[in-house]
């Protein structure tokens, strides 16, 4: 009962703040406001400690739906984590992740976005090694160490700001634009977003959060953790404005998103499908940002938040009924065990897909028009829409491996849809997953954009969905059992699955060269010649000596009638040589 009230109480709370919010964020941008609050903590003489705020509706909206779909992963946790006697453990780590993404998404000063980076980095490790076994410490300590990159790169921005006598770099966006020596801080910026957002190469560690319990899954991989780097990207995006750092972040956004695309597409763990498709959909939002379309990266931000968030929801449904059973060769046909689950897996997958009039569709394809109209290279045009196919694909063969065919695991598995606080929770999301992208794009847009592009580019779009939609079904039906040469082509089939050997990389890779380095040098130096003739050999001369010293101190006439006799007899040799 106790924990009921728990989530309950939580849930209600932060459902009330999202509304509140949300109609707050309404007001500023129909009155085109923005709030600069300033807190004063402590006073000494001329010096102040001030704790800043920015509210306009940007902050405010992402406020909203961060809290929104919190408070539904909160209320999902409660029948999901029944069985964990630390639910309130997990429910009090989980409100602590919101606060740190709070205090990210109102600062507009470096040092409080590091407070929020940094709790951000800290209970994320908390709950990936929530479960408490050696998958789960391994994929903790890859999570925290990659985002250590990151934190680190803050805190050199950090430092580097102290040139402009403040950190509120609100205030000096446009200078470091113009100003070359600045453009470090862009960079610095863009490293740490990097690792936060899970682009090339830091990577590897986003599959392998999937170690923590799958409500966590729907909270950091929707609207928090992994949406950081992004969102403050977008705070500095007139630095990546027809700037070499734009090419740059256009690049390596192109690049994640095909990556993830094609691994999505050799996966069996569904989690980590899921995870690799929020990879590539990161990607997307990056690569936009980087071509100077904020206010479209931010939407596509919120449209995949609901969405993603309903899908993985979905997918913690599935595997609880599959006795914790994640991989997708173990089911099919859940459409008669569990049509409403199986329903909003769809939808979400369609969503996700773009499919007209789901709340992805709305983003996703004002993205790629955008794109169809730019000034774009051919490389980066290429991976766009090859990345979007790659999309369709792993998303109809997620559903052909799932929802088709025969259940393949043991006939006493009981499989129901009766899990109706988990079902209420999925319902919810549901709603805007299918409204989300209409509502926003008439709050965001103050018009619409008008793209004229000829017929055949029009339909370009709907054209690769298409082809990869049908090529999803042709890898999982007939290479299922004709043509599945993928152990015959074993490199190949692993280069793809592993995220081109990112994961060895970013582990072994570290292990085997520079630890190994490190401990060759330590020992054949620190301990070795070094050693010898460094401190410790300096040390035991002046303790032997010291030693010496002390001996004659003891004032022995034995010593000094024996020291007289050596002397005698050096002297005595000497002059008869």
């Amino acid at each position: 009962m106790m924990n009921f009230s728990i989530c309950f109480v939580n849930f209600l709370l932060l459902m009330f703040i999202s509304l509140t919010c949300f109609f707050t964020s309404l007001y500023f941008i129909l009155n085109d406001l923005v709030y600069f609050i300033e807190w004063d903590l402590l006073t000494i003489n001329t010096s102040s400690i001030v704790m800043t705020f920015l509210f306009d509706w940007m902050s405010l909206m992402f406020m909203s739906f961060v809290l929104f779909i919190s408070s539904l992963v909160i209320f999902y946790s409660k029948e999901y984590m029944s069985e964990d006697i630390n639910i309130n453990r997990f429910i009090l780590l989980v409100v602590m992740f919101v606060f740190s993404m709070m205090m990210l998404i109102i600062s507009p000063n470096l040092i409080s976005i590091l407070l929020g980076w940094d709790g951000l980095g800290l209970v994320s490790y908390c709950l990936v090694i929530y479960f408490q076994n050696i998958k789960s410490y391994n994929a903790g300590m890859l999570t925290a160490l990659s985002n250590r990159i990151g934190d680190v790169a803050l805190l050199i921005a950090i430092s580097w700001m102290l040139n402009y006598g403040s950190w509120n770099y609100v205030f000096y966006i446009d200078l470091m634009k113009n100003d070359f020596s600045m453009c470090l801080i862009g960079v610095l910026v863009m490293i740490a977003a990097m690792t936060k957002s899970a682009q090339i190469p830091f990577s590897s560690w986003l599959p392998a959060a999937m170690a923590a319990p799958t409500p966590v899954s729907a909270l950091v991989h929707s609207s928090t953790l992994v949406t950081a780097g992004v969102y403050l990207l977008i705070r500095f995006n007139i630095l990546f404005v027809d700037s070499w750092m734009g090419s740059f972040l256009l690049l390596i956004g192109g690049l994640t998103m095909f990556m993830a695309g094609i691994a999505a597409n050799f996966e069996f763990d569904l989690k980590k499908i899921i995870a690799l498709s929020t990879l590539s959909q990161l990607g997307l939002m990056m690569s936009i940002l980087a071509m100077g379309f904020p206010k479209l990266a931010f939407f596509h931000l919120l449209t995949h938040a609901l969405f993603k968030a309903l899908l993985f929801m979905c997918a913690g449904a599935v595997i609880h009924n599959m006795k914790n059973s994640q991989d997708i060769r173990d089911m099919g046909g859940l459409t008669f065990f569990m049509p409403f689950t199986t329903s909003c897996l769809n939808i979400a997958n369609l969503a996700l897909c773009g499919m007209p009039f789901l709340a992805g569709f709305y983003s996703k394809d004002l993205i790629l028009e955008v794109v169809l109209l730019s000034n774009l290279n051919l490389f980066s045009f290429f991976l766009y829409f090859f990345s979007t196919g790659l999309t369709v694909c792993y998303s109809f063969r997620l559903s052909y491996y799932s929802l088709t065919g025969d259940f393949n695991q043991s006939a006493l598995n009981c499989m129901n849809d009766e899990s109706w606080t988990m079902s209420k929770s999925m319902t919810g999301l549901l709603i805007f997953a299918v409204l989300g992208g209409a509502m926003l794009n008439w709050v965001i847009f103050s018009s619409n954009y008008i793209i004229c592009i000829p017929p055949s580019l029009k339909y370009l779009t709907l054209v690769v969905c298409l082809i990869g939609g049908f090529m999803g079904y042709i890898i999982s039906n007939v290479s299922l059992y004709f043509f599945n040469k993928s152990l015959n082509f074993y490199l190949f089939s692993f280069l793809n699955m592993s995220m081109w050997f990112m994961p060895i990389l970013s582990t072994l890779g570290i292990v085997k060269f520079p630890l190994i380095l490190g401990f060759k040098s330590m020992k054949s130096f620190d301990h070795g010649w070094s050693e010898y003739f460094g401190g410790q050999n300096f040390y035991f001369i002046i303790k032997n000596f010291s030693s010496l010293n002390q001996f004659l101190q003891n004032n022995n006439l034995k010593i000094y009638m024996m020291l007289f006799v050596f002397w005698t007899l050096i002297l005595v040799s000497l002059m008869f040589n």
